[in-house]
């Protein structure tokens, strides 16, 4: 069929297949694609809504333009009403926000609606009358409570704050039926409230949802206290706001019905460990005034997801895991980026930057109208894809570069409020997006999505994926490899996307360094007595003796008591970034541009680094980690940095060790030290090393779980592999089994590491370490080690079906090596771990 016979949207734009056609026309585009695969559109099943929810919802839901729910919903619903708490697992756009807003709103509203209720009347809680504007004033998706208050009748005038005036809260005896709803970041619940918001107005004002975070005016913390029923929050506010001043939220708390906790999948390893020792709190606060919520979850497709939310809320949850919602056909193209002319670090050939190709793709896209979301893994990634698609684009048509943009964490809130009004009403054609944008902001009308490398899970990947395609909608999806092991082992092994299940969400409650802080704050919240321990886990009660001993708890007849005049919840950062974020400031006008995470610091914002803000590129010209401020100036170095490191590990403890033949494979536990020592400037399109500088950082120690495995002399002459060869070929799988390990635990290559060494001095033997890039650990490792067949044997097929001759970065070359690559070994690594895998049997340890 011609180009200009192909089929065209709905919308007039074009259709995924002829997007993805004209992408890959020309003999060396079309070779880029490796496989396509075509999902097939689905049909929906209807249900009718379960009684218990309120007629006045249901009239709501239909005046929104939903006549009738998909059956996954009304059951997801039935079980809140039932007062058990559930968690729907279905695909992206299939409507898990309605499943828990029927019975949610349901609950809100009164027994009995009077006149008064309906007119407004005095003000709950000491209130004064106002305007029906809320907190945050307005409505078309700027105020907090805004359409329901007007909506619902009340009277002008009242009391102002900040400029803008107070909803008006309904006379009732105390506030009622109230709601929490936690979600992953600020973006998401901003989303949520406008779309509440605008589903409620015709409630009337019982329903006032309002947003709690770190971007809420003061003034307006207090209105959301005494006032708010449907209260928005993410669990960092929980952790630090709510549950520290829970005698100042107690009417909200007394009257706590449901807590819907949103992606609930993205709360895994250490995160998600704080977040379900976060909510055992929260349901300790909420006995202590006589309220049992139901728990709420959505998540992402995922493996055993009611097992995963019974672990990160402590109570047993129903789990619905058929999507009944209709589904345009999909088009996902996996695509590898051609070999470029130049030589890498020792000759290795070059691989074409995903970077680079899906900012060439993201530009035919913007040129084809076709709507497009590009996720790049790191904040500078999102950058460039942005600024190397403007400038492609300027070269064009000189309007077309304000139609594109990046989008990630750090940034302002004011930037990144701006960015999501402008991807909503579409005036952006392109962005470029790290996970931030990843969760169910509504972005409805797009028409492809880009990953640039593989997102680190299945679950992951067909969330960004199912981004694009909304309402039912065709999508195109195109998976664009980066240089690395993992990525090149999707691109040509399709079948482990495409028809493995996803992963099951890996966390860690029990870990001692997560739940030695929340014991601490939950005795500052409230005196932790003998029966509060089952709560919070089986080592609990080990552990509390241990802060008694410290000084951190002091037992006293009613229990135990924090001792500290600092907060206790204020000691602990959940998302364990490791400390205070460190604020990047122009050096010359003293402006904020936005801050870096303190654990990543070192590597990122180290001086000399090349650090990329909303297309603007600046050096860094100082580093201070006493104040947490880096200065940096406007720049335009053809380069990029990235740092290089040194890693030592020592043993501490072995949990388990098993033989496997001669060879023996250990979990436990040990000591990292790591430091940034230099960093390597690189040519910015194709990666070539042009020179490296020395960096005088501290050393970083961390403690946490690994897995290693060791062989034997004996093991490495039947090998073939001789001394010389033995750090290469250590080294090489090493890297190898980092980049493959996210197929089998649900990481991220960056939340592990690994060390190779010859002749450890702890063994005795030549080792390879895989450890968490966490303190305490994540899960990683434990997972590594009880999937180890299957996880080296993936490893050992990708370094031996790469087509390069002595190793590159599709294979055993990393892009975070503190070594620089050096030394590796690709034909002695592929005959080590043959070695190993014939060694024995899986250990007998499973999952």
């Amino acid at each position: 069929m011609a180009q200009d016979q192909l089929p065209q949207s709905a919308h007039g734009r074009p259709s995924p297949r002829t997007a993805l056609e004209r992408l890959s026309a020309g003999a060396d585009r079309a070779v880029r694609i490796t496989h396509t695969e075509h999902l097939p559109p689905r049909v929906g099943r209807h249900a009718s809504w379960p009684e218990g929810v309120r007629p006045e919802v249901v009239a709501a839901i239909r005046a929104a333009g939903i006549d009738r729910p998909w059956e996954h919903q009304a059951l997801a619903a039935a079980y809140a009403l039932r007062g058990e708490s559930v968690v729907v697992a279905t695909g992206t756009a299939s409507g898990k926000s309605l499943a828990y807003l029927a019975p949610v709103l349901s609950a809100l509203l009164p027994e009995q609606r009077g006149a008064e209720a309906a007119d407004g009347g005095e003000a709950a809680d000491g209130g004064e009358p106002g305007t029906g504007n809320g907190p945050n004033g307005g409505t078309g998706g700027t105020g907090r409570v805004g359409a329901a208050a007007a909506a619902a009748g009340a009277r002008p005038g009242g009391t102002r704050v900040g400029g803008r005036g107070r909803a008006r809260v309904p006379a009732q005896s105390g506030r009622g039926p109230t709601a929490l709803y936690l979600a992953p970041t600020k973006a998401l619940a901003a989303d949520q409230r406008r779309a509440v918001s605008a589903l409620a107005a015709p409630l009337g004002p019982a329903v006032r949802p309002a947003v709690y975070d770190g971007d809420t005016p003061y003034e307006e913390r207090e209105w959301v206290r005494r006032h708010g029923t449907y209260v928005l929050t993410n669990p960092d506010m929980l952790h630090r706001g709510i549950l520290p001043g829970h005698a100042r939220w107690s009417s909200f708390l007394r009257g706590l019905r449901y807590v819907v906790i949103d992606e609930c999948h993205t709360y895994r390893g250490v995160f998600g460990s704080h977040v379900a020792q976060v909510l055992r709190r929260l349901r300790r606060i909420c006995a202590r005034y006589g309220a049992d919520p139901v728990f709420l979850l959505a998540s992402a497709t995922a493996a055993d997801p009611g097992q995963a939310a019974s672990r990160l809320t402590g109570v047993p949850v129903a789990e619905v895991t058929e999507d009944t919602s209709p589904r345009g056909e999909v088009s996902f193209a996996l695509w590898e980026p051609p070999l470029t002319e130049l030589s890498g670090e020792h000759g290795a050939p070059v691989r074409r930057t995903a970077t680079a190709e899906c900012a060439e793709l993201l530009t035919d896209l913007v040129l084809q109208g076709v709507r497009t979301v590009t996720f790049v893994r790191s904040r500078r990634g999102a950058e460039l894809v942005a600024l190397i698609a403007q400038e492609r684009l300027a070269e064009i048509d000189a309007s077309l570069p304000q139609r594109v943009a990046a989008y990630r964490g750090g940034y302002l809130p004011d930037e990144r409020r701006a960015l999501e009004r402008d991807l909503h009403s579409g005036r952006l054609l392109g962005l470029a997006s790290t996970s931030a944008l990843e969760l169910g902001v509504d972005v409805s009308g797009l028409d492809a999505v880009l990953l640039a490398g593989y997102p680190g899970t299945r679950a992951s990947l067909w969330q960004q994926a199912g981004r694009a395609g909304r309402s039912a909608q065709g999508a195109l999806a195109v998976m664009v490899g980066r240089d690395d092991p993992l990525d090149t082992y999707l691109v040509h092994h399709p079948e482990a996307i495409f028809e493995r299940p996803v992963e099951s969400t890996v966390l860690d409650p029990d870990n001692p360094y997560v739940l030695a802080p929340h014991l601490c704050a939950a005795a500052a919240e409230l005196p932790l007595t003998d029966d509060d321990l089952t709560l919070f886990g089986p080592e609990a009660a080990d552990l509390v003796p241990q802060l008694e001993r410290r000084g951190l708890l002091r037992r006293r007849a009613s229990g135990w008591y924090w001792t500290r005049r600092e907060r206790a919840a204020d000691l602990t950062d959940i998302r364990g970034e490791g400390g205070s974020p460190i604020q990047v400031v122009e050096e010359d006008s003293g402006r904020l541009l936005g801050t870096v995470d303190a654990s990543s610091a070192h590597a990122t914002v180290h001086e000399g680094a090349v650090h990329l803000h909303q297309g603007r590129t600046y050096l860094v010209r100082r580093l201070d980690l006493d104040d947490c401020v880096a200065l940096v100036e406007r720049a335009d170095p053809p380069f990029t940095t990235m740092a290089r490191d040194t890693t030592d590990i020592r043993v501490l403890s072995t949990d388990i060790d098993e033989p496997w033949g001669d060879a023996r494979i250990h979990f436990g536990s040990v000591e990292v030290t790591h430091q940034v020592v230099s960093y390597l400037r690189r040519r910015l399109l194709t990666g070539e090393v042009l020179g490296e500088a020395k960096l005088d950082l501290p050393p970083r120690t961390l403690r946490t779980r690994a897995v290693w495995w060791t062989v034997t002399d004996a093991q490495l002459d039947a090998a073939g592999i001789h001394p010389e060869e033995l750090p290469g070929a250590l080294h090489a799988a090493e890297h190898a089994s980092i980049g493959l390990l996210p197929l089998f635990a649900t990481c991220d290559r960056w939340d592990i590491g690994g060390v190779s060494i010859p002749l450890h001095a702890d063994t005795g033997l030549p080792t390879v370490f895989v450890y968490d890039g966490h303190p305490g650990g994540a899960g990683f490792a434990e997972r590594a080690f009880r999937t180890a067949r299957g996880w080296l044997a993936a490893t050992r097929e990708a370094i031996a079906s790469c087509e390069c001759d002595h190793g590159c970065p599709s294979c055993v070359q990393s892009p975070k090596c503190g070594n620089g690559n050096d030394p590796l070994d690709k034909a002695a690594s592929v005959r080590l771990l043959d070695c190993l895998l014939a060694s024995g049997a899986e250990p007998a340890t499973r999952p």
